[in-house]
């Protein structure tokens, strides 16, 4: 997975590999504008020094034509004092610069971190389903620490070596022309070599990038799988694995280098070629008096000064690209569309502005509110033999209140277009105060179901109320706050269990509230534990088995008494009696809310005042559980566990009434043990 998402960003990378680097690093200017006058303060100082070091060849061509020449001492001393001065000077100026810019770059590096990571928690869970973790860790870490470094010194140096560089050259050229020349004639060169490096480099740097967050994925798989591998004694495999991998980036690393050996190999040499030409047609001249030795050792001095900035042309452009491409792997994932962003096409002709002020405090305190102006589609009293919906004979006010599902049809956005949806045209209403079981096969669309209650999914189409409300109209806090879920699969963080279990409750939540829901989940094998509620559980929570961190979840799930309820399956890990003992204090829970509840053993089923079969992402039937076991043969099924088959034979020859009547009797059997 995680090599498909690195291959996949490469066409990418491609497409825009002709904007340059400037403008991509230009992005970074919201996050540098609060510190910009330091930065500013920071370059100046190092152009100051830098030009400060220049004027040390001034000197010396001043004490070679002078108190050299006149053989006079304390001349000698006196211009040794103003190297001593220019040098102590340079070095504190650097210094200056190296403090001026210290704290800001931290502080801008924690800010995009810190941005980063809200921005991942508001992102919609579709998005997490495509992108592998270890890419986005590596964009958190390694990323934000190569613009980091560059905002710290490719950033001010390429601007003061250009700076450098400019003032020498104008140096030389007043010392003397001809040999100034001469110094310049490799420039049309190294100019055309670094263009070419910034163009190619760009492109495997982007390539190195992303293989490291491939790795950081397989690393973090391998620690989180760590049971399974051992398990499955699959350490070798796994090792070659990362060994390809590795080697993979290995050799991107090198390539890496063998640019970066190229553009030294060009920006070294021929400078120097440059200089020992000016060094002998200097020679030359002064030899002929036409230039005096002061001159000469100036000149030279001051092209020597230039080797540095000029050396250093081919790791600033380098570092410059990583920062590029680092800042191209940052933005791609703050530009992706928050799920504050707004419902999704097929939802928004139907939203409505989020309700405010009394309306809103009876949604979240439990009366009812106004009808959806308009909402003549709104079927008043949704009953039918076939039992897809079957609200009784409630009237239209009624019909609007609770859990409402109105013609949802759902597709993941990176399914193909021609694809079935998971979910097609699904009608269902759950009153207030009543527990719905969902039933069905594996792969029905259950658990997605429940996944667009608290929009963790957008629907493609249709809506979905609560109370009448549109929840696509209401902000993700309020609609989180008053729907409380429970995933069939728990996850645990690492932070102790009484904060695990509150999270799922409001800051005013406190040890009474935590009490309550570990009794209600039938947790209290906490308190043995060896700190109680204040012992740690780890990452995933993996130190506790899995009944137990699926008890964590459900307590997290009503500590906060919310309206609405959602539960993927919830009591899959328990064993008999410690769901028995569940489901009694439960049951109680379910009397103040309204539930969906994913079954898939009839003992869960009978939490449920009635109960819903999926089939092939539509709602087969609804009724209550006798209901059901009487009229449909998929239901008594799914209960009791018969050869699907066999009754499908026994339909086709004609014997479905009477064989169906004896499974029924049969079923009826298995839900009196069950109870």
């Amino acid at each position: 997975m995680s090599t498909t998402r690195a291959n996949a960003k490469e066409p990418e990378t491609a497409n825009t590999r002709g904007r340059s680097a400037v403008r991509t690093l230009l992005r970074l200017w919201p996050y540098v504008r609060p510190v910009r006058v330091r930065l500013f303060s920071a370059a100046f100082v190092a152009v100051l020094a830098s030009c400060m070091g220049l004027v040390i060849p001034l000197v010396l061509k001043w004490m070679v034509d002078g108190p050299i020449a006149d053989r006079d001492s304390r001349g000698v001393w006196w211009g040794a004092l103003w190297l001593l001065l220019l040098g102590l000077g340079e070095a504190l100026l650097f210094g200056l610069r190296r403090w001026l810019v210290a704290r800001p770059l931290a502080g801008v590096e924690a800010a995009m971190r810190a941005d980063l990571y809200q921005r991942l928690q508001r992102l919609p869970v579709a998005f997490h389903d495509r992108w592998p973790s270890g890419q986005l860790l590596s964009r958190a870490t390694s990323d934000l620490m190569l613009l980091r470094m560059f905002l710290a010194f490719p950033l001010t140096f390429l601007l003061v070596n250009a700076v450098t560089i400019l003032v020498g050259v104008i140096i030389m050229l007043v010392q003397d022309w001809s040999l100034g020349l001469v110094i310049l004639g490799p420039a049309i060169p190294v100019l055309v070599v670094c263009i070419v490096f910034e163009r190619r480099y760009h492109l495997v740097a982007r390539r190195a990038q992303d293989q490291v967050g491939d790795l950081t994925t397989v690393v973090e798989e391998s620690v989180l799988g760590i049971r399974v591998i051992k398990g499955f004694g699959r350490h070798r495999s796994q090792a070659r694995a990362f060994r390809e991998l590795a080697r993979t980036l290995r050799g991107t690393e090198l390539h890496k280098a063998r640019l970066l050996s190229s553009i030294w190999a060009v920006i070294v040499t021929l400078p120097e070629l440059a200089i020992g030409a000016a060094l002998v047609l200097g020679t030359v001249q002064v030899a002929d008096g036409d230039l005096s030795a002061g001159t000469l050792v100036a000149f030279l001095s001051t092209a020597l000064a230039l080797r540095w900035p000029v050396d250093s042309i081919g790791f600033l452009l380098a570092m410059s690209q990583d920062a590029a491409t680092a800042t191209e792997r940052y933005f791609e994932v703050m530009d992706e569309e928050p799920e504050g962003g707004g419902a999704p096409e097929g939802a928004r002709g139907t939203a409505r502005p989020a309700p405010t002020g009394p309306a809103a405090d009876k949604l979240r305190t439990g009366g009812a509110l106004p009808p959806r102006p308009g909402a003549s589609d709104t079927p008043s009293a949704p009953a039918a033999a076939d039992g897809t919906v079957g609200a009784g004979s409630a009237d239209a006010a009624d019909a609007s209140r609770g859990l409402r599902f109105h013609d949802v049809t759902f597709r993941y956005p990176d399914a193909p277009a021609d694809s079935p949806p998971v979910l097609d045209r699904v009608d269902l209403h759950i009153r207030p105060g009543e527990s719905m079981a969902l039933v069905g096969t594996t792969g029905s669309g259950k658990t997605t179901l429940t996944a667009l209650v608290p929009r963790l999914h957008e629907v493609t189409s249709g809506r979905i109320t609560l109370d009448g409300h549109d929840i696509s109209a209401l902000p993700r806090e309020a609609l989180r706050a008053l729907v409380a879920v429970a995933f069939e699969e728990p996850t645990l963080f690492s932070a102790s269990v009484g904060e695990n279990v509150l999270m799922g409750a409001g800051d005013e939540a406190g040890e009474a509230e935590l009490r309550h829901a570990l009794s209600v989940a039938q947790a209290d094998f906490v308190h043995s534990l060896p700190q109680g509620t204040d012992t740690q559980v780890g990452e995933q929570g993996l130190s506790l088995s899995g009944g137990q961190r699926q008890r964590l979840a459900l307590a997290r799930a009503v500590v906060g008494k919310p309206r609405f309820l959602v539960l993927d399956d919830p009591l899959s890990a328990l064993d008999v009696h410690t769901e028995a003992a569940v489901e009694a204090a439960l049951r109680r829970v379910l009397a103040d809310t309204t539930a969906l509840i994913v079954a898939h053993r009839p003992s869960t089923v009978l939490l449920a005042d009635r109960v819903a079969l999926l089939s092939g992402g539509r709602v087969a039937a609804v009724g209550t559980h006798h209901e059901l076991l009487r009229t449909n043969a998929e239901y008594a099924w799914l209960m009791a566990g018969t050869d699907e088959e066999t009754d499908r034979g026994d339909t086709a020859h004609g014997t479905g009434g009477s064989d169906r009547t004896e499974g029924t009797a049969s079923t009826d059997s298995f839900e009196e043990a069950a109870r």
